[in-house]
């Protein structure tokens, strides 16, 4: 019997996944695995949620990049602990990658693990990490298409966020369109319309965090 590369490399991630769920579960940390195209502001939301919800849940940040640790430091300024994974090209994280980074992010101690995987639509969305959560990133500035032209990566999401809703009037982008495009693909994903830099919106999404980690 012939087993394809992919065939294994997919086993081998499903194995790490299946670890890191279990990590999670018995310290009671809830992880969100976030997936956008880049400059979809991804970091800025993160950062927003940091800031606004310190006093309330501690955050810890894997953030993934083809290279640098900017976010991270981003994300460190924000007042959270960060580990950087460079992925050296590749188009995703793994759950081994973060696997790893568990350890030198101190995960067990945090209420929440943000995940922020590499700027990319397609491929990550093809692994699980073993978080209990995916939320997808839509920007306004980035068209209103992208739901049906990736419609796999929707319909994994629990919750999308459209955000930079600040610019709509700035930009030819059909709101009603893509809330019934993220409709046909997914039902039951929350959205929330959201400006990780004004703050509109975001004490929705804040609502719905804080929801899902009470359980």
């Amino acid at each position: 019997m012939k087993v394809s590369l992919n065939q294994k490399i997919l086993s081998r991630n499903e194995e790490c996944a299946q670890k890191n769920k279990a990590f999670f579960k018995e310290n009671n940390v809830l992880c969100l695995n976030v997936i956008s195209s880049p400059g979809s502001g991804k970091t800025t939301t993160i950062s927003r949620t940091i800031k606004d919800l310190h006093d309330q849940i501690k955050i810890g940040v894997i953030e993934g990049d083809i290279k640098t640790d900017t976010d991270a430091q981003k994300i460190r300024a924000a007042g959270a602990e960060a580990v950087q994974i460079e992925t050296q090209g590749a188009c995703h994280l793994s759950a081994e990658q973060v696997y790893n980074a568990l350890k030198a992010l101190e995960a067990e101690k945090m209420d929440v693990v943000i995940i922020e995987n590499v700027g990319n639509l397609v491929c990550p969305s093809a692994f699980d990490l073993g978080e209990a959560l995916r939320v997808i990133l839509l920007s306004v500035p980035e068209g209103d298409d992208k739901p049906i032209k990736y419609p796999g990566t929707f319909a994994e999401a629990d919750v999308v966020l459209i955000n930079k809703i600040d610019l709509m009037n700035y930009i030819d982008f059909n709101l009603e369109r893509v809330l019934a495009d993220i409709r046909v693909v997914n039902p039951d994903a929350k959205i929330f319309q959201v400006s990780a830099t004004t703050g509109e919106g975001m004490e929705h999404w804040y609502d719905w965090l804080m929801e899902k980690k009470k359980g």
